[in-house]
Order: structure tokens, then C-alpha cells, then sequence
């Protein structure tokens, strides 16, 4: 029988003005037999909680089930912007995941980046897997930074494959993300976008656990006792990463009326959109540049020249 140690602890961030302490929570379970070393992240951005929940569910089944390895996970690391519901860190009106690989001298992000960082390479993991949350309107999705590390890459291909998302490749390189800086270590290392933010998605919650479940058990660390999840129009698409867009914007202000919803599959031509004025008279019909996948839609019903409408995974490699 597999014994399982758990370890609860927080990670000092500052002290206030008042001298309270704020804390970032750190978890760990550990099986006695050794196995890979994977890392879970959550609550980035402060109104993306899901990551968070998610974190605590898969604790809960891995204190019975974890056969091998280490679990690790920050599950609020931005506990400033969680409070205030904010995506950024609200002392310093900063973006987190714009702030590695940080600086332990820096400013209070990269502070807290340069901990986050180096707490996990200390561990030296195997895999790394950053929780998100996206547009309200949006479907669940693997995004893959890009990298010149041929050997991390084939490896973040294989467990995100595992995973039973669509796989969404990153076309822009940002260098201060954490994924990237992983990546950078050697580290594989991406992202789960679990839907909207703000607030628990059940539906969305429980697509998380069971894809982050395929992985361990990819990874041989439990066992599935029930079917992989995979995603329904999964079948249908390539079997290579597609490429992320927010292609075309619209170039009229007005009112967004959706013709596609996330999770659809579009060909190039398709009507996606019309915008309409004060009047209801429409004033543009925005349509498919490319053959894709509906990731998400723009959380409100406001257009002006330039803004997105709509997020596509592009089924046609570039």
C-alpha cells in the first residue's frame, strides 16, 4: 500500500502597514514511491478562481489515489487581486504573468514572480500546468507557448495531448509569462484556459479535474476509473496544435449580435457576427477569415473599429 504525506504552509509575500502578514498557500501531497514531480498553478489573475477550485478537488482525490511522485500547488497566487476581484496585483496595478522572471529587488510583482519561480525550479519538476480562465462565453482549451527547446516541445505536445483539450498554439512570444520562463528552464510547462472567470463554472470545474486526471494518469501517478475526458468536437479537428486568433476585429461601432457560439466549427466565409447601430440597422456582417474552431466571445456587446469580437483556433497550419 502507497503511503501519501501531506504538507500544507504559506509562502510569506510582505508585511502590511499594520504588520499583518500576507501569505501566498503552497500544497504538497508526496507518495513514498518516488515518480514524477508536477506542479499545479492557480488564481494568476485574481478574477480567475476557477484554477483555484480546481486545485482543491484534485487534492482531495489525489490524498486516496496518488500511486507515485510529488503534487505541488500554489492555488492563489495573486491573493491581492482575488480579493479585490481584480485581474492584477491592486497595490501595484500590475499583471503577474507580465512580471517574470522577476526580480527579487523589483517591483512587488516581480517580487512575487522571482518566489514563485525559483520555489518551483527548487523542485525540479516534471511538468508544470498554469490554470486560467477566459472570456465569459469561451470553451475550455490547452494553450502551448512556443519554444526553441525542441525536446521541451515535443514533451509539452505529448502530456498536452494527453490531457484531452484542443490544443491551441501560442503565435505570440511574451517572454514574462510563467509557462515561458519554465520552458526557458527546461521545464515543460502550459496552460489550461477552464472558461469564464469571476465565477465557479461547476461545468467547467469538473472538465479541469478530469483532463488534469488524463495527465497524472498519463504520467502513471493514479489510475482513471472512468472513460478519459476528451473534448466532443475533438474528432473532428487536426491532430496538430491550432494556431490561436482573434482575427477578423470589426471595423464599426456598434452592437455585437452573435451568429456563431464557442464551440462551433466555422469555415472561411462563415457569418459570425453583425453589428448594428442605435437604430438596429446593421452596419457590418463580420465573417470567418479562415477555417477554425469558436473559442470564445468578447465579454460585452460593445464594438468600435479595431476591437476583437470573437477568439478561433485556426485549423490550417500557417
Amino acid at each position: 500500500m502507497t503511503n501519501i504525506h501531506q504538507h500544507y504552509t504559506f509562502i510569506k509575500i510582505l508585511t502590511g502597514s499594520d504588520l499583518s502578514k500576507r501569505r501566498m498557500p503552497a500544497m504538497t501531497l508526496e507518495s513514498d514511491k518516488k515518480g514524477p514531480v508536477v506542479w499545479l498553478t492557480g488564481c494568476m489573475h485574481g478574477d480567475e478562481i476557477g484554477g483555484t477550485v480546481i486545485i482543491h478537488e484534485v487534492f482531495k482525490r489525489l490524498k486516496k489515489s496518488l500511486l507515485k511522485g510529488k503534487v505541488h500547488a500554489f492555488p492563489l497566487m495573486n491573493p491581492f487581486g482575488f480579493e479585490a476581484i481584480s485581474r492584477n496585483i491592486v497595490l501595484s496595478k500590475e499583471d503577474l504573468n507580465r512580471s517574470f522572471p522577476g526580480n527579487e529587488n523589483g517591483t512587488l510583482a516581480e517580487r512575487i514572480a522571482s518566489k514563485i519561480l525559483s520555489l518551483i525550479l527548487q523542485t525540479k519538476p516534471d511538468l508544470v500546468i498554469d490554470l486560467h480562465n477566459d472570456w465569459n462565453k469561451s470553451i475550455p482549451y490547452a494553450v502551448l507557448d512556443r519554444s526553441d527547446n525542441e525536446r521541451v516541445d515535443q514533451k509539452i505536445l505529448e502530456i498536452a495531448g494527453a490531457s484531452g483539450m484542443i490544443q491551441i498554439e501560442e503565435t505570440d512570444r511574451i517572454h514574462s509569462t510563467l509557462t515561458y520562463n519554465l520552458i526557458r528552464n527546461n521545464v515543460p510547462a502550459f496552460v489550461l484556459e477552464l472558461g469564464e472567470s469571476f465565477i465557479i463554472n461547476e461545468k467547467n470545474i469538473e472538465i479541469g479535474i478530469r483532463s488534469i486526471w488524463n495527465i497524472l494518469e498519463h504520467l502513471k501517478m493514479v489510475e482513471n476509473t472512468e472513460a478519459p475526458y476528451r473534448y466532443p468536437s475533438l474528432e473532428h479537428l487536426p491532430d496538430h496544435p491550432l494556431q490561436y486568433s482573434a482575427l477578423p476585429l470589426s471595423s464599426s461601432s456598434g452592437i455585437v449580435r452573435f451568429l456563431k457560439k464557442p464551440g462551433d466549427l466555422v469555415s472561411k466565409g462563415a457569418k459570425l457576427a453583425k453589428v448594428c447601430n442605435a437604430f438596429g440597422k446593421q452596419v457590418e456582417l463580420i465573417t470567418a477569415l479562415s477555417d477554425g474552431i469558436v473559442l470564445g466571445h468578447t465579454d460585452n456587446a460593445l464594438a468600435y473599429p479595431g476591437s476583437p469580437v470573437m477568439a478561433f483556433g485556426l485549423t490550417s497550419k500557417k
